[in-house]
Formats: C-alpha cells, sequence, structure tokens
C-alpha cells in the first residue's frame, strides 16, 4: 500500500513539476487517488498559478474543494471533477469569473449545487450520474450564458422536464422518462 501511495504521490509531484516548468496552462490530475486536493501543490504552483486555465481532477476520492482550492486557480476556464465523492461546492466557486465548463458527472450530489448558478462565464454544466432531485429553475433560467446542462441520469422531478425552450435558453439534457408501470 504504501508503496503504491508513493507512487501516486511522485505522479502527482511529476505532473505539478511539468505544469510549472512549462508554465503550461493547464493541471492534470485525473487518476491519482488523491482523497483531497494536496496542499503542497498549492506552494509549488504559486508562481504559475495565475496562468492555469484548466484542471483535471476527474477519477480521484475527492469529497470537498475547498475555497483555497478556488482562491488560488483564480483564473479557470474549465474545471473537470468528473468521478469523485463530492456533494457540495464552496461557496467561493462564485469569484470563478472566466469559468466557462465544469464537470461533476459521477458525483454524489443530492441537490444542484447552488452557488454554480452565479458564476457569470458558466456555459457548460455536466451534472450526468448524481443523485439530483430539485433543480433551482428560476436561478437557471437568469443564467445568462448557460448552454448547455447535462442532468442525465439523475433522479429529477417532473418539474425539470417541463423545462423547455422557450422557458431556458440552454440545451437541457435528460435521460428518458422511465414508462409508468401500472
Amino acid at each position: 500500500l504504501h508503496r503504491r501511495m508513493g507512487e501516486a504521490v511522485a505522479r502527482v509531484a511529476r505532473k505539478v513539476n511539468d505544469t510549472v516548468e512549462n508554465k503550461a496552462d493547464s493541471l492534470d490530475l485525473a487518476n491519482c487517488k488523491l482523497m483531497s486536493f494536496p496542499v503542497g501543490v498549492y506552494k509549488a504552483v504559486r508562481s504559475v498559478a495565475e496562468g492555469i486555465h484548466r484542471i483535471s481532477l476527474a477519477n480521484n476520492e475527492l469529497k470537498s474543494i475547498t475555497s483555497r482550492f478556488v482562491t488560488t486557480f483564480s483564473q479557470l476556464r474549465e474545471l473537470n471533477l468528473a468521478g469523485n465523492y463530492l456533494h457540495r461546492l464552496p461557496e467561493e466557486i462564485t469569484s470563478l469569473l472566466h469559468l466557462r465548463a465544469i464537470d461533476l458527472s459521477r458525483n454524489r450530489f443530492r441537490r444542484f449545487p447552488e452557488p454554480l448558478a452565479t458564476v457569470p462565464a458558466l456555459e457548460t454544466i455536466d451534472l450526468e450520474e448524481n443523485e439530483i432531485a430539485e433543480v433551482p429553475t428560476d436561478k437557471l433560467a437568469s443564467m445568462a450564458l448557460l448552454r448547455s446542462l447535462n442532468l442525465r441520469a439523475n433522479p429529477v422531478g417532473p418539474e425539470v422536464r417541463l423545462l423547455v425552450r422557450p422557458l431556458v435558453p440552454f440545451e437541457l439534457l435528460l435521460s428518458p422518462e422511465e414508462p409508468m408501470h401500472p
């Protein structure tokens, strides 16, 4: 187990170093068995954090994203958090003024993460395969740039199914309705 953990840590360190050395605009820490965002990474990327526009933390074991993460990577445009154990987002996510796409598919959200409704530049939200039953339709309708909201494979209520254009200007992706058995 320790060796495996050591390998995972080394992999994270390598990927972070690549980003820093190449002043890359993306940081890919997908599939690194992370249970939380490594605090050491904040120091390591301090000099380039402003230049990072894309982060993938897909397929880890994250239970939460901290406000520090959000404030450190303030210039994010794309954030991939698919395949984790997240059930909420920090309020500070609203400060990501350039965030255009967020992938939260295959997580543990039971309700639509409300802070997203006030992220000004958001165009694409992927919440496929969560446990979301309720959606704040009024808030979504006021999201100026939202183009696509994926709620497939969620137990959304019937009121969400009534959200069709022109009520909402974005594409709403839902799973086909289960046929009602008498």
